[in-house]
């Protein structure tokens, strides 16, 4: 039996409504766009492991954090949450190229193609969307930053 992977994902929002996503280009998987996230550590809430992340990948930083979904991965063995936050203002440089090549705002309504599973869940949720095939969600009552 496979362990689940426990991570998190944070939906970044600029002060215009755009979000950040990352063009993520890890070795043996495809290129999709990803929002800043990963692995949740030992002893982290999922608001420390988003912040912790952010500022490993991209430099970025945010204000008035939020869980506002966990999803379960129903066809694999992801469990991921969902922090929402404003922007703090910094923008993003790429400290690990190795992982993402490139970071960029986006409009929620016209989000790039292909979206890393995870994430495409996470912004279904946070734009009261279907959630996508493959994955249970279980909302917060504090659905944060819009």
């Amino acid at each position: 039996m496979t362990r689940p992977v426990v991570g998190v994902g944070m939906v970044l929002v600029e002060t215009d409504g755009r979000v950040l996503l990352g063009r993520r280009v890890k070795p043996g998987e495809p290129v999709t766009w990803c929002l800043p996230g990963g692995h949740v550590e030992a002893g982290e809430s999922f608001e420390q492991a988003a912040a912790r992340e952010a500022d490993e990948e991209a430099g970025v930083s945010g204000t008035d954090l939020a869980v506002f979904v966990v999803g379960v991965q129903t066809t694999g063995s992801g469990v991921t949450a969902g922090v929402v936050a404003r922007s703090a203002g910094r923008p993003p440089t790429v400290k690990e190229p190795e992982v993402m090549d490139s970071w960029a705002l986006f409009d929620p309504e016209a989000l790039p193609e292909p979206l890393y599973p995870p994430s495409a869940m996470l912004l279904a949720t946070w734009r009261g969307l279907p959630t996508p095939e493959g994955w249970q969600t279980y909302p917060t009552p504090n659905a944060g930053v819009r």
